[in-house]
């Protein structure tokens, strides 16, 4: 068993599953996902020098990180990188259409510009840049950007983000997340 793999068995499984294939929207699927965007995510768990608090503030998240070096999180991030994401399904048929619009045209009027223009139109993201999102579970999709717009305390790792979510409103959020978690 190669290093990455031994530790998801030991210290992420329980949440994100073996595969990086969660069982639920409180925790992110980790399958398929850019091994620089993980690595950086770990990082942003940590406190770092000079820093008053980590970059994204999650008590469980924190113990986790805390016990990794910089290889660690390479090698983790590269055994999830590697594995296969499941598909997921958009659920509420009455969101899709506005889902649809926010991924792929953006909010012209609230000055949010299309997912898809950074995420890529099936989800794929862009590597250490932009998350794959293609498959995220709705609820931890909402979770997150619901985080963004409350911006430091919550998740401030991600400017650009911040000023986009906070430009949603609630149910404009649960829309594009369920939207997001059909993307294939």
């Amino acid at each position: 068993m190669n290093r990455g793999q031994a530790i998801a068995a030991q210290v992420c499984a329980s949440c994100h599953g073996a595969d990086g294939n969660s069982a639920g929207g409180a925790y992110p699927k980790l399958a398929g996902q850019h091994p620089e965007y993980l690595v950086k995510q770990l990082k942003d768990f940590k406190t770092q020098p000079g820093a008053k608090q980590p970059a994204r503030n999650n008590a469980i998240m924190a113990g986790m990180a805390a016990a990794l070096t910089d290889q660690d999180m390479v090698n983790v991030s590269a055994y999830f990188a590697s594995q296969a994401p499941k598909p997921g399904y958009a659920h509420n048929k009455d969101t899709v259409p506005l889902g649809q619009k926010i991924y792929r045209a953006g909010l012209a009027d609230k000055g949010v510009p299309a997912c898809a223009s950074c995420h890529g139109p099936t989800g794929q993201g862009i590597p250490s840049q932009y998350p794959r999102l293609s498959a995220q579970w709705a609820d931890y999709t909402v979770a997150q950007l619901t985080a963004f717009t409350q911006g430091p305390g919550a998740r401030n790792n991600n400017e650009a983000m911040h000023a986009v979510a906070s430009r949603l409103s609630d149910s404009e959020i649960k829309a594009v997340a369920d939207y997001i978690a059909g993307l294939h």
